[in-house]
């Protein structure tokens, strides 16, 4: 890299940048979990039950899972600019396709390719945010990057919700293909290019895999995604057995709420106490399982304990990833987004397969029953994989 493309430790953030990345993540992750605030509007319009429903969250992870890597490894020698628009090009496409489906079928082809879009992106934006900035800069950078998921949470899944009541389902995904048009000339206006990698190598998984702190990363990223889906894919379903489905939206509002404030505790102590927000945060979500399990009334005390505890999980997982892999970071990054998709695959299947076996009050006890490994993992991978603070800050 040219000593003009990183910015120096003294300079500031290039913040119309990084916020046009952050936009990016958002509209990821609320295409990806959209569904999970009009499940029962979906299910009825679409005539199919609500677990068949909550399968549009299954593939589009699937579509992320199978092409991630096979894809990245395709366009590794792509123009990274040219790559993100592309990537976004492809969600304004699946999302105004699946506002517009009557059909079932095309429904889900339109999610799988929304998800293929998804694993171009992931694979990506993250790697992006931290070339823009010198290395001293980059966990910042990467907190304010990943601040679009918890603003999906707080804003969007919420609004995708009030609008699906408002004006219907439908109104909510033509939205999300408008604000993706808009984002398309932001990027091309404020983010700067940079080169793909020469001949475009491909990721060596092997290798990356036996570096000592990987296979502990990736195996909290599969295992903690997974706890999460298992119950925000269903989170309106679970909310009607309760006989709180019109609060889903106020829900998820305060679950959103909590996911910034932890995103932005995490920016800031990153760098030096990554193992100790790891812990916490898984913690914080096995509480909230724990709450939801036995005191189904303490609802909103349960979702504020939840996003305080995922708001700064993919910036802690991605950091520990990139930390730990050094040299294939690239690699570990891959595998990362793959295993996270994976995670929000089974997530989706395995919540399907609970609603109709054990009903939608098992969801809180399966997040309970997962997150014990997890929380195993972190507290036994002291040295390798989640240490004290990531390698090269003080």
């Amino acid at each position: 890299m040219s000593p003009t493309s990183v910015a120096s430790p003294v300079q500031r953030l290039p913040l119309l940048a990084l916020l046009s990345l952050a936009t990016a993540v958002f509209v990821t992750s609320l295409t990806e979990t959209l569904p999970a605030g009009l499940l029962p509007a979906m299910s009825d319009s679409l005539g199919v039950s609500e677990s068949a429903t909550g399968q549009t969250v299954t593939v589009y992870a699937l579509g992320t899972v199978l092409t991630a890597i096979p894809l990245s490894t395709i366009t590794a020698g792509w123009r990274r600019k040219r790559l993100l628009l592309t990537a976004m090009a492809g969600f304004t496409v699946a999302n105004t396709v699946t506002a517009v489906s009557s059909d079932y079928s095309l429904t889900m082809v339109a999610r799988f390719a929304a998800g293929v879009a998804g694993g171009l992106a992931w694979a990506l934006l993250a790697g992006y945010a931290r070339r823009l900035v010198a290395p001293a800069q980059q966990g910042r950078a990467l907190a304010i990057a990943m601040a679009g998921i918890p603003v999906a949470l707080c804003l969007g899944v919420p609004a995708g919700a009030f609008v699906g009541q408002l004006s219907g389902w439908r109104t909510a995904f033509l939205t999300m293909s408008a604000l993706t048009l808009l984002l398309l000339a932001w990027i091309g206006a404020a983010v700067p290019d940079y080169p793909g990698q020469a001949g475009g190598a491909r990721p060596r998984l092997l290798p990356a895999l036996r570096v000592r702190g990987v296979a502990p990363v990736l195996f909290v990223t599969l295992v903690f995604v997974l706890a999460h889906t298992v119950l925000y894919a269903y989170l309106a379903t679970f909310l009607t057995g309760l006989g709180m489905g019109g609060e889903t939206d106020l829900v998820l509002l305060v679950f959103g709420l909590a996911s910034i404030a932890s995103i932005w505790i995490v920016g800031a102590q990153i760098h030096r106490r990554l193992r100790l927000l790891t812990i916490v945060s898984a913690l914080l979500v096995a509480v909230a399982a724990a709450v939801l399990a036995t005191e189904p009334a303490l609802v909103y005390a349960a979702a504020a304990l939840w996003g305080l505890g995922w708001g700064g999980v993919p910036t802690l997982l991605q950091t520990a990833a990139g930390d730990a892999g050094g040299e294939s970071a690239d690699a570990v990054q891959a595998m990362l987004v793959t295993l996270w998709n994976a995670a929000m695959a089974a997530g989706g299947a395995v919540g399907g397969v609970l609603l109709d076996v054990a009903g939608s009050g098992s969801f809180p006890w399966a997040v309970l029953v997962l997150m014990a490994p997890v929380l195993a993992v972190v507290l036994l991978a002291r040295r390798h994989g989640f240490p004290d603070a990531p390698r090269g800050t003080s």
